[in-house]
């Protein structure tokens, strides 16, 4: 795909189109699925949850700091970049996430025995992204979903991001290389958090055997190809496990960037999560 081309947008009922698009590239962009009105309900159930999260009056356990690089600590917990299993407190989400055009788009591509990843270790996640001071995750650096589990076999899946703010400079926006979820990318066996692969993971992961064009960047640096995707308030996401991809920081120091994430696996469902089940790979 060209740098210069803008990514289509695609209607409920283009499920087929969306599909083949999603095939090629690696992601799709759904737009005019929700009503803004259930948009302006999501934005007011996740900022309650992420306020009573922060006064202490939701279980600990809805929030996380292992989401955030480096020392969070206190900081990352007193303000709350995110809200876990955000669909067993937003009925909202929990209907977003379970609408019949997300499903049809989602089983087009796993077919209808797949699992909703609100059952997983972090379910559902409402993510609040700012670069102000009080923040702790600003943005995320270059990555691959299934890089998280290569010793999983969960994969192949499906994230579905809910935007609830328009995104663009100003506040961040998604990058992706098209076409990448093709490539057969290494397992990360180099970070820049020094994590270490769980034995039994699998090499690399995509759809063919061919290998990158250029080793990952750890960081945040341009790739070639890359293109942005700017969001429009109540667009939906979806992209592959295998996509590369990263976010960019919001250049308006007063800015916000809030969607819900999660997602859809193909593989097979873990026993259980631990501690030591995912690997961080992506500076954040």
């Amino acid at each position: 795909m060209s740098t210069d081309l803008a990514p289509p947008a695609f209607l409920p009922g283009q499920t087929a189109e969306m599909v083949s698009f999603y095939r090629r590239y690696g992601f799709a962009v759904l737009r005019g699925a929700l009503d803004l009105r259930l948009v302006g309900d999501l934005e007011a159930e996740c900022a309650d949850a992420q306020a009573r999260l922060i006064a202490g009056e939701l279980d600990p356990g809805y929030g996380t700091t292992e989401l955030i690089e480096g020392d969070a600590g206190e900081r990352a917990v007193r303000f709350a970049n995110y809200v876990l299993r955000i669909t067993e407190l937003s009925p909202s989400a929990r209907a977003i996430t379970r609408a019949g055009a997300v499903r049809a788009v989602i089983h087009a591509l796993h077919g209808s025995q797949c699992w909703s990843g609100d059952d997983d270790r972090f379910g559902y996640v409402y993510q609040d992204a700012r670069p102000s001071a009080e923040s702790s995750y600003k943005r995320i650096g270059w990555h691959s979903d299934w890089q998280s589990g290569p010793h999983l076999d969960m994969w192949p899946s499906t994230a579905v991001t809910i935007h609830i703010d328009e995104t663009g400079p100003p506040n961040g926006f998604l990058r992706v290389v098209p076409g990448s979820h093709r490539w057969a990318t290494p397992a990360p066996y180099e970070n820049v958090n020094g994590a270490v692969v769980p034995p039994g993971a699998a090499p690399s992961g995509g759809y063919t055997d061919e290998p990158p064009p250029s080793a990952m960047p750890l960081r945040f640096e341009k790739i070639p190809g890359e293109i942005a995707l700017y969001a429009e308030r109540g667009d939906i996401f979806f992209h592959d496990c295998y996509l590369w991809h990263a976010a960019a920081m919001a250049t308006d120091p007063d800015a916000r960037r809030r969607h819900v994430r999660g997602s859809w696996y193909a593989g097979g469902k873990p026993d259980r999560y631990g501690a030591g089940d995912f690997v961080k790979n992506a500076a954040r």
